[in-house]
């Protein structure tokens, strides 16, 4: 297995376990940079912090988990 096949499934594991706790996060931290930047890039923000969230539903999904958008909360 190389290095990047290693981290990748440590990685995972991550996410499996603290999913809510990313997702916690990723709203804390959109909220600290729009309050920095007076909202001038909420939308960019919100596409980012969206795109973010799909992407640990999906995995959620692909391990068994519920499909309704509920991963990681």
């Amino acid at each position: 297995m190389s290095l990047f096949d290693t981290f990748k499934k440590k990685a995972g594991e991550a996410v499996d376990q603290h999913g809510d706790r990313i997702t916690q996060g990723l709203d804390r931290a959109s909220g600290a940079v729009s309050k920095a930047t007076n909202g001038k890039y909420d939308d960019r923000i919100g596409k980012g912090v969206g795109k973010a969230k799909e992407s640990l539903d999906k995995r959620h999904r692909k391990d068994g988990g519920p499909t309704d958008g509920t991963a990681g909360r």
